[in-house]
């Protein structure tokens, strides 16, 4: 098994303006993602981040180069240029997590609700996840599980507006990683954010790493986090 869960080689990112002329966003970047460790892309407004951490989660197409991702077992082994656009929302349902600066917890569900709703999204305790009924015990022993590890098990049953906004995001994170995800893309998690509830967040990615075996990717304009990054990449 790679020791990298990601690796992406020579990538350009170009986009197309109305003149007719081309933006080149990346230019021939190469970046690999280590296992179980907390990666950080730091930089500017513009600078790119977001653009890269799209390609990597599958949202967005690289023009040139090759990303591939490597899974749990040694002959998981998927280039994004070689999957179909229903191969790359399986990976996305089911391997990868998301976190982003707006939270979109849906207010009316508690938060309770809202990781349930992810759970069932991802088809997790069902053995077939297609045919079987959810398996509801083992849902809720998750959900549990990962409200405790993100020390809101006490907030079960509120619902978003009557979360502070760490907690909204603490509650957004316990969703994103609920079905066990390889990884998990963070999006500015901390943008919002006062500082100390920002640096919370960042010691939060960085002992989910730790207990749950996950590797976390996050974009951040802030210097202050990178003391938390195993990986720091530069912008």
């Amino acid at each position: 098994m790679s020791d990298n869960i990601l690796r992406a080689e020579n990538i350009v990112k170009k986009y197309k303006l109305g003149s007719g002329s081309y933006l080149t966003v990346l230019d021939h970047l190469n970046v690999d993602v280590p296992r179980g460790q907390l990666v950080m892309l730091m930089g500017r407004s513009g600078s790119g981040k977001t653009t890269l951490m799209n390609m990597l989660s599958t949202l967005d197409d690289v023009t040139e180069g090759n990303i591939t991702f490597h899974g749990r077992d040694e002959g998981d082994v998927r280039l994004y240029q070689s999957m179909s656009a229903e191969e790359k929302e399986k990976l996305r349902r089911y391997e990868v997590g998301f976190v982003f600066q707006s939270v979109a917890l849906i207010p009316v569900m508690t938060a309770r609700e809202n990781i349930d709703f992810g759970l069932r999204t991802a088809g997790y305790g069902r053995s077939n996840k297609f045919l079987a009924a959810p398996d509801q015990e083992k849902i809720d022993g998750r959900i549990q599980e990962v409200l405790e590890r993100v020390g809101l098990a006490d907030r079960a049953d509120h619902y978003p507006a009557e979360l502070s906004g760490g907690e909204r995001q603490r509650i957004a994170i316990a969703r994103a990683i609920a079905h066990k995800p390889q990884i998990l893309f963070a999006d500015e998690p901390t943008g919002a954010l006062d500082t100390a509830t920002g640096i919370h967040i960042a010691e939060l990615f960085l002992e989910l790493t730790r207990k749950e075996g996950l590797t976390i990717v996050m974009t951040t304009h802030d210097p202050r986090l990178s003391e938390f990054a195993d990986e720091l990449i530069k912008m």
